[in-house]
């Protein structure tokens, strides 16, 4: 399976953004996930088995819990692959992050002024 159709379902980025913010037991994960796409435990197993097999999470044994954290190799590819066309995007995030800096120093100036 491509990263791209890995990540290219919305139950499988959600559970990545989980686990960006750290490890996760699969009942945490599992209570989240169901809340927010209304889906079964075995369903959401089986996105973490999608997410385990194609290197985008790791799980580990705690006791009785299982603990699932993102595992990188996957992404990695991902932004490799992407790295191509970065410089479709870059110049127009350059110039958006130039007129914010705009912006903030024009506002500035101009609370500056009334001030005095």
């Amino acid at each position: 399976m491509h990263a791209f159709d890995v990540l290219g379902d919305p139950v499988r980025r959600r559970i990545l953004e989980l686990l960006a913010d750290g490890e996760q037991s699969s009942g945490a994960i599992t209570g989240i996930i169901r809340a927010e796409f209304g889906i079964s435990q075995p369903a959401v197993s089986q996105h973490l088995k999608v997410l385990r097999d194609n290197g985008f999470a790791t799980v580990r044994p705690d006791g009785a819990r299982r603990l699932y954290a993102v595992d990188d190799t996957a992404l990695r590819e991902a932004d490799a692959w992407l790295s191509r066309f970065r410089r479709f995007w870059t110049p127009h995030l350059a110039a958006l992050a130039t007129e914010v800096a705009r912006g903030k120093r024009q506002r500035r100036l101009a609370n500056e002024e009334d001030n005095r």
